[in-house]
């Protein structure tokens, strides 16, 4: 039996490959499901999805210009990201469009965009390593570019925690209190941005949201409480990166779908057994028939 574990747990992290994904995972999955939890409790949940659309078009920018150079990659998708960020918010304004209708319509754009650039600097196979990622080929200078991106993520968000948690529950209240309350959701947006460019390289600019979004959407069924909703997202989706890398490496299957398809299997279980608003949770507070005999 504990020859049976070794070989499945411990003896892929022979390899270096192995070794550098997991950990690129794991930094990942502390930095990624915190943001995905107030993009939840802020009711934006398909911003973080049209974000990973709009860096890609400076990351296809990134890539004509110096091909896969991480580095050269990742700032042109913060430089773009930014840019349609802070365009959807002046659209928004001025235009009196709702914000998310806006970062929609850019975001379209942007995919568009991206697919096209990629498709003339490059092959099918530069395509897909963009939008799928290949989170077993990242090297020692994306390891160190993606752990210092998560930390610095994880920094700005404990110094703007109080806001943001304020500017979640009440933002009347922090306007009231500050004129400069917009700079919190200014800051969120580029955290948020942050974090998909470093993500692409591992899961694809297609997939860097689902290991912020899903982790977040399945705490919600087992905590009412902020920090427990951060704690468990943060653990699911650890679980999700270093089981779906050892199913990837185990069953001969793309790592970054494991991954996902992993915390998707997590959400599917937290909506049916869940502590709070699954499925089972209604259940056990369906009144029988034998109760309202007992009433009466």
């Amino acid at each position: 039996m504990l020859a049976l574990l070794e070989a499945w747990f411990i003896s892929p992290f022979d390899y270096g490959f192995m070794r550098r994904a997991v950990v690129g995972g794991l930094a990942l999955s502390l930095a990624a499901p915190p943001l995905g939890v107030f993009l939840v409790l802020r009711g934006m949940s398909l911003i973080g999805d049209a974000m990973a659309h709009a860096i890609l078009p400076g990351v296809a920018l990134g890539f004509l210009l110096a091909g896969f150079s991480l580095p050269v990659m990742s700032i042109g998708g913060v430089l773009f990201g930014v840019l349609v960020a802070l365009l959807a918010g002046a659209v928004s304004k001025m235009g009196g469009q709702r914000e998310d209708a806006a970062m929609a319509s850019f975001f379209i754009i942007s995919l568009a965009a991206g697919v096209m650039l990629i498709s003339i600097g490059g092959s099918s196979v530069d395509l897909t390593h963009v939008l799928f990622g290949s989170i077993l080929a990242i090297n020692s200078t994306a390891l160190l570019l993606i752990a210092s991106i998560s930390t610095l993520i994880v920094i700005i968000l404990a110094v703007i925690f109080r806001a943001l948690v304020v500017e979640c529950l009440d933002p009347l209240f922090l306007r009231g209190q500050s004129r400069r309350s917009g700079w919190v959701h200014s800051v969120f947006l580029g955290l948020l941005v942050l974090n998909l460019t470093a993500g692409f390289q591992t899961l694809g600019t297609l997939m860097a949201v689902g290991l912020m979004m899903l982790p977040a959407t399945s705490a919600r069924f087992w905590s009412k409480r902020l920090e427990g909703l951060i704690g468990i997202a943060i653990v699911l989706a650890m679980v999700a990166s270093t089981g779906g890398l050892l199913l990837s490496f185990h069953l001969d299957i793309p790592s970054g779908p494991s991954i996902i398809l992993l915390a998707g299997a997590g959400y599917f279980f937290s909506a049916l057994f869940g502590r709070y608003h699954s499925l089972a949770a209604k259940l056990r507070r369906k009144p029988t028939p034998l109760a309202f005999e007992q009433e009466s």
